[in-house]
């Protein structure tokens, strides 16, 4: 079985209820990039990336096309039943972009789950469980509005809240803070997210003044390095997210002990294979981590459940996926939405899901 055809698609994601406001940026829609492969037996798989936009981090949606564009003609007759070789000789053609990567690993899975008739999870150790935990991101706003959005988010089901901070005064955010625990209490796990927005002070300011509130401080400061360096001035529980790129990443997070758990975004690391190599280190050294990813549509989201629901139940802290936030399903009869607090693992073969071309935006890039 090889690749006979490579399609990309652009799609641009409208954000429901937006603006989406972090630290550092605020966004109204997204850049979505889909692929398509097509095998010489007809089976088809799909995958997808979608940066947070061109200045949350080094991956931004027109440099993940044009790795793809560069990559495709290579791609073209290999082999689908060696992934790992695959890999390999992506990473020999192109260096680095293994956010792109990703959209061409997912899609390869999904179509291997198609050709073996199982899915995407038994071709990644098996599912652990059925019904995995949801999490919902609250972004960045007034004090009063965001408890009163996490009153409504832990009467719907959800048990862990991520709290937006940065980029504005710390007394603001203490003050959301304050307010928001004095609304929902224990009720649900809160972390609090400042996507990198702090620096030092700033950052041993807000825990230090928030001391009595039990939550998980994410990515307070901009480099491990800084996180690592104030750590010990934190009397919070410390996550990483941005720094983490890679497998290497991680492991030196670990030896620095730089943090107590990790928000890990399946593209940002380079997709399925590279995000199984992070979940065995994870358990080997018992750090609780995410599945997620920064942003992206039903077929990022089934990739990311399929993920989560291989990770050992006491490691995987929660899951988070971008479908909420997003009107349109690329799947309208099996769309991928939280219920009661819960996502479920998509039941069909492959990821589980069938997009509908129509709901694609887009076709740019076409291989053959």
């Amino acid at each position: 079985m090889r690749i006979a055809e490579i399609h990309i698609y652009k799609k641009e994601q409208a954000i429901v209820d937006g603006p989406y406001v972090m630290s550092t940026m605020t966004l109204t829609s997204l850049d979505a990039t889909i692929v398509k492969i097509v095998a010489d037996n007809g089976l088809i798989g799909w995958g997808e990336v979608t940066p947070l936009g061109p200045a949350y981090q080094p991956q931004h949606a027109l440099g993940a096309r044009a790795a793809l564009e560069h990559l495709a003609p290579f791609l073209i007759g290999e082999s689908l039943l060696a992934p790992r070789v695959l890999l390999r000789k992506m990473d020999a053609w192109l260096n680095g972009h293994n956010y792109a990567k990703a959209a061409i690993d997912i899609a390869v899975f999904d179509l291997l789950a198609k050709h073996y008739s199982v899915r995407v999870v038994d071709l990644l150790g098996g599912a652990e469980q059925e019904l995995l935990p949801a999490y919902f991101a609250i972004s960045k706003g007034d004090a009063d509005e965001t408890a009163k959005l996490a009153i409504d988010k832990a009467d719907q089901g959800y048990r862990r809240l991520q709290i937006k901070v940065g980029g504005r005064s710390v007394r603001e955010d203490i003050e959301t803070l304050h307010k928001v625990y004095e609304a929902v209490g224990q009720r649900v796990k809160l972390v609090v997210d400042a996507n990198r927005g702090m620096n030092a002070s700033q950052a041993i300011r807000l825990s230090l003044a928030c001391r009595n509130i039990p939550f998980v401080f994410e990515q307070p400061c901009n480099t491990m390095e800084e996180v690592a360096a104030v750590r010990s001035q934190i009397v919070h529980p410390v996550a990483l997210d941005e720094s983490i790129h890679d497998l290497n990443d991680v492991s030196r997070a670990i030896t620095m002990n730089a943090c107590d758990a990790f928000g890990l975004k399946l593209t940002r690391v380079g997709g399925l294979q590279q995000m199984c190599a992070i979940r065995d280190l994870c358990e080997a050294r018992a750090m609780p981590h995410t599945c997620e990813d920064s942003w992206g549509g039903d077929i990022l989201a089934a990739a990311i459940l399929h993920m989560a629901a291989s990770v050992k139940p006491t490691q995987l802290d929660c899951i988070w996926t971008a479908t909420n936030y997003i009107e349109e399903s690329y799947d309208p009869a099996k769309p991928i939405k939280v219920k009661d607090g819960q996502f479920a693992l998509p039941k069909g073969l492959g990821l589980g899901i069938e997009p509908n071309e129509n709901r694609l935006g887009d076709c740019v890039l076409s291989f053959a």
